[in-house]
C-alpha cells in the first residue's frame, strides 16, 4: 500500500500526531511541520474540528477550548502547502461530516479516530473518497473493528472500482485510548489477533517513550504515530505533556529505523553477510585416519570436520561399501571421486 509517496511495503511510516497541540495557531501549526519534518517524521497529522459539530452544548469547558484550538478551513489548505514544501505528508482527521471533503484534496489518506471508529456515517464517506483510510482501533472489540472494515469494503466496492482492488486500503491501528498508555496496558500481543484481518498493521503509540512502538514493529507495524509538541511544558492542555518534542521525536524516528532495520524481511535464506561464515562454520564428511588404497569404507573411516570443503553430513551413504582407489590422510575430504 501506499500513502502519498511513502510504499509502506518498503518503508514504516513514522506520523507526527499535532492533533490540537498548536492550540490554535496557524504560526505554531507552520513551525511544528519544520521540525516534524527536521526530526525525521514521514507525515503530520492534525484533528480537523468543528466543536458544534462534536461536543454537546452542555460541555461548556470543553467546547469553549476547542474553539480556542480550531482553525479555519483556510488553514488547512496552507498547512497542506507548508506541508509540501517541507516535503512531509499532511494528514487530518475529520471530526465532522463537511471535513471530509474540505481534506478529500488536500490529504493522501485519512485518519479515523477511535472515538468514531464505530460512527458510520463518518466512516462511509471517508471511503466514499477511495483514499487509504487509517483506522484507530482504540476502545473497541472485534466486532466494532469487523463492522468498521466491512462498512468501508462495502462502501469502497461500490464507490470505487477503477482502483481495481476487491478490498479497501485500510491500516488497521492498534490503539490504546488511556493518556498515557502504561505499559501493563500496552497490550501489543493484540497486534496477533488484529493481523488475521489480513490488512495493513500500524500501531498509534500514547505510551512513554519508544518500547511500545519498536514491538510493534516486530509485529508487523507499518505505520507509527506519536504525539508531537513543541515543548510540553506550552500549557496546562493534557496533550502536550504525553507528547514527543522535537527532541525526542528525533530519538523516537531513530530507534523505529532501526527496529525495521532489525526485522528485515523476514524470509529465512542465508544472508550475504553469513556467507564469509558458512563454509569455515560447516562440517565436511572426512578420513577419520590414514586411509589406503584399495580399502573399502566402512562408518568407522569417516568422521565430520570444518571447514566444508568437501561433501556434507548425511551423505555418508554415497561412500560406504565402496573402495577407495587413491589413500587418503586423516582428516581430508573424502569424494566421489576418490572411489572405484
Amino acid at each position: 500500500m501506499k500513502i502519498g509517496s511513502i510504499d509502506l511495503d518498503d518503508t514504516i511510516m513514522i506520523v507526527a500526531e499535532i492533533g490540537n497541540n498548536h492550540e490554535g495557531s496557524v504560526s505554531i501549526a507552520e513551525e511544528m511541520i519544520g521540525r516534524a519534518a527536521e526530526a525525521g517524521a514521514d507525515a503530520v497529522k492534525f484533528q480537523t474540528i468543528d466543536p458544534v459539530q462534536l461536543v454537546s452544548p452542555s460541555q461548556g469547558q470543553r467546547l469553549e477550548q476547542l474553539e480556542r484550538f480550531q482553525l479555519s478551513e483556510g488553514a488547512y489548505c496552507h498547512l497542506a502547502d507548508v506541508a509540501r514544501r517541507e516535503n512531509i505528508e499532511f494528514l487530518s482527521t475529520p471530526f465532522y461530516m463537511d471535513a471530509v471533503p474540505l481534506l478529500a484534496d488536500l490529504v493522501p489518506a485519512f485518519k479515523i479516530a477511535s472515538g468514531d471508529n464505530d460512527f458510520i456515517p463518518l466512516i462511509e464517506a471517508v471511503a466514499g473518497t477511495c483514499k487509504p483510510i487509517l483506522l484507530s482501533t482504540g476502545m473497541s472489540d472485534l466486532e466494532t473493528i469487523r463492522t468498521s472494515v466491512q462498512s468501508i469494503d462495502s462502501v469502497w466496492q461500490n464507490a470505487c472500482p477503477f482502483l481495481n482492488k476487491p478490498l479497501a486500503d485500510i491500516v488497521l491501528m492498534h490503539c490504546v485510548s488511556s493518556y498515557p498508555t502504561f505499559p501493563q496496558d500496552a497490550n501489543i500481543g493484540f497486534m496477533g489477533e488484529l493481523s488475521t484481518f489480513n490488512r495493513t498493521l500500524g500501531y498509534s503509540d500514547h505510551t512513554i517513550g519508544y518500547k511500545a512502538a519498536m514491538m510493534s514493529v516486530a509485529l508487523g507495524a507499518r505505520v507509527i504515530e506519536k504525539h508531537f509538541t513543541l515543548d510540553k511544558n506550552y500549557s496546562d492542555f493534557r496533550d502536550h505533556k504525553i507528547s514527543c518534542d522535537p527532541v525526542e521525536l528525533k530519538d523516537f524516528c531513530s530507534h523505529i529505523r532501526e527496529a525495521d532495520l532489525l526485522v528485515g524481511e523476514g524470509a529465512k535464506q542465508i544472508l550475504q553477510c553469513e556467507r564469509s561464515t558458512h563454509d569455515a562454520a560447516r562440517r565436511s564428511i572426512v578420513a577419520s585416519r590414514d586411509l589406503r588404497a584399495g580399502e573399502v569404507l566402512n562408518c568407522e573411516d569417516l568422521t565430520w570436520l570444518r571447514p566444508r570443503v568437501g561433501s556434507p553430513p548425511g551423505h555418508e551413504s554415497d561412500f560406504l561399501g565402496r573402495t577407495l582407489k587413491i589413500s587418503i590422510p586423516r582428516g581430508e575430504p573424502v569424494a566421489l571421486d576418490h572411489l572405484v
